[in-house]
């Protein structure tokens, strides 16, 4: 393999595709609040290769026995697509690399290639490493060749790199030349600290790309808020290869998010990335991974967000449903998102119909139905409802105003009881009493608190009537107070997120009581499901 080269280099010519190299199990896992299991990562293996990256930096297998477990599984994964990579540092100081442990870990790890990282920094070498400059590329060197001699392929982080190119432009290039001599073959620019701008990417990796008879790699942290486009732009001067994590994890700031940089390049630039065919399960492998990390997807992530196609103002929402592209920069068909148009007091007639559709398509835009609607979900915003993120409380509300239906169940009273002594929580019990139809339940249940024990005692009133209820399970719940200046006698909207096991929907109340929010909420929560399974005893519902 050719390094430095008086021809013009092996940068990326227009029209050629990058490669995608997933760091999320090894950069990615240095993320606070991050921290992935032997099946956590093996299940993350198998998530990115159905996704069609082409490599996954998975860890060092050398740093500690979960990596090494992980290591040794990970050889029976059956992959289609991706090479799994183990990461690593060069040789130590003064040490042989048939000496050395971590390069002895690398090579016996079992993947076809290995990333191993050295110093392209002048002030790293005097104070981290404290050694000389010589050694330094005699590191680099060596631990590339050793690696290579053994079979593998071989990409060497420059760590530092842009730090090191505006220290000393020669020194950092000596670095890569090293590794290039030691058989390397990708050579990739690594900002290690976060603080490149695009201006200087486009230059430096241009000039390398031209220096070097190599595929040229990038890797940037987002300490100023630039990893994506530092990304993009370093493709543009001819990178070939991407590397950064699914969501962005990552220590600090966070690494480059591939989530937004692989649509960016393959939908928006025309670069392939991965399979055109497996583009559309991007979204649904952002999700994938944000539940494997147990971290929420934030909704306004660019693509697979759940927002990221919401349109709530009503003049957007119109524009959207007349001519998409009026809108939204790309199809969310094409990342397998959806497009959204969440319910508020901003909403026109155009996003009320539309939510509607589903259950009422004869439905009229100009109708007296759906302005009727509206009216009701401004009132009720402007009491602190929150519609935008309770899709089954407003699809409640909708119903009752177009068709209306006899209630499911009556409530006639709770008590909630708590127990509070010798400075102990002892959680709390409640008795509910209701009426389906002519007949009452008296119910009690026990929980962690006030909520938890209404909910115990609503589902043993209810399941006696509709048995379905059994299904249901409480996944989240949220409280905020909508008017902190006046302290414990403020409203508060409490969001319940509830499941039946094929899908999630999330309702909302609204009260000065904290748990008579909770009660309307959990009202929503068990009538929703029973509207949407169309429960039997309706017609036996209070007279």
């Amino acid at each position: 393999m050719g390094g430095r080269s008086d021809q013009p280099g092996r940068g990326r010519r227009a029209g050629d595709g990058v490669t995608i190299l997933d760091s999320t199990l090894r950069d990615g896992a240095q993320g606070t609040g991050i921290a992935f299991s032997v099946e956590d990562k093996l299940a993350a293996v198998r998530l990115l290769d159905q996704l069609g990256v082409a490599y996954i930096e998975a860890g060092n297998p050398g740093s500690n026995p979960k990596d090494a477990e992980f290591f040794a599984r990970a050889r029976e994964l059956p992959l289609s697509h991706a090479r799994l990579v183990a990461f690593g540092s060069t040789r130590r100081k003064n040490i042989p690399p048939e000496e050395d442990g971590n390069l002895q870990s690398l090579a016996a790890a079992g993947t076809p290639c290995c990333a191993v990282f050295g110093k392209c920094w002048k002030f790293h070498v005097d104070c981290v490493l404290e050694t000389t400059y010589e050694e330094n590329f005699r590191m680099i060197e060596e631990s590339c060749r050793f690696l290579k001699e053994r079979g593998k392929e071989v990409i060497f982080d420059g760590e530092h790199f842009f730090d090191g190119w505006k220290d000393d432009r020669d020194f950092a290039l000596q670095a890569l030349e090293a590794a290039a001599r030691g058989g390397a073959d990708v050579l990739c620019l690594c900002d290690t600290n976060g603080g490149a701008f695009p201006q200087e990417v486009s230059q430096v990796v241009g000039e390398v790309a031209r220096r070097f008879d190599l595929p040229v790699a990038v890797h940037f942290h987002d300490d100023c808020g630039m990893a994506v486009a530092n990304s993009v732009v370093g493709v543009l001067a001819g990178a070939s290869q991407v590397q950064g994590t699914l969501l962005g994890f990552g220590e600090r700031c966070g690494n480059a998010n591939l989530s937004a940089i692989i649509p960016d390049l393959q939908v928006k630039l025309g670069i392939p990335c991965i399979p055109q065919e497996r583009l559309q399960l991007l979204s649904h492998g952002a999700k994938e991974m944000a539940s494997i990390a147990n971290l929420d997807l934030p909704d306004n992530m660019p693509y697979v967000g759940d927002n990221a196609f919401a349109h709530k103002a009503g003049m957007h929402a119109d524009g959207v449903l007349k001519v998409p592209r009026s809108f939204e920069h790309v199809d969310p068909y094409l990342v397998g998102n959806t497009r959204r148009f969440p319910a508020s007091e901003i909403s026109g007639r155009a996003v009320v119909l539309e939510r509607l559709r589903r259950a009422f398509p004869l439905l009229r835009l100009d109708s007296q139905e759906a302005k009727a609607v509206l009216e009701d979900l401004k009132r009720l915003e402007a009491q602190g409802y929150q519609f935008e993120g309770a899709d089954a409380s407003f699809e409640l509300l909708a119903r009752k105003r177009l068709r209306p239906f006899a209630p499911f169940f009556q409530l006639l009273y709770y008590h909630i009881y708590t127990d509070y002594s010798d400075g102990q929580d002892r959680g709390a019990s409640a008795t509910v009493k209701v009426r389906v139809g002519g007949e009452t339940r008296l119910m009690a249940g026990e929980g962690n608190g006030p909520v938890n024990a209404l909910d115990q005692a609503l589902r043993k009133a209810l399941e006696i009537f509709y048995p379905v209820l059994s299904q249901v399970k409480l996944t989240d719940y949220k409280v905020r107070v909508l008017d902190s200046k006046s302290a414990t006698a403020a409203r508060v909207r409490v969001l319940i997120t509830s499941t039946c096991g094929a899908e999630s929907y999330t309702t909302v109340g609204v009260s000065g009581d904290v748990v008579a929010a909770s009660w309307k909420a959990l009202e929503d929560s068990m009538e929703y499901l029973l509207l949407l399974t169309g429960a039997q005893s309706r017609e036996e519902a209070l007279e």
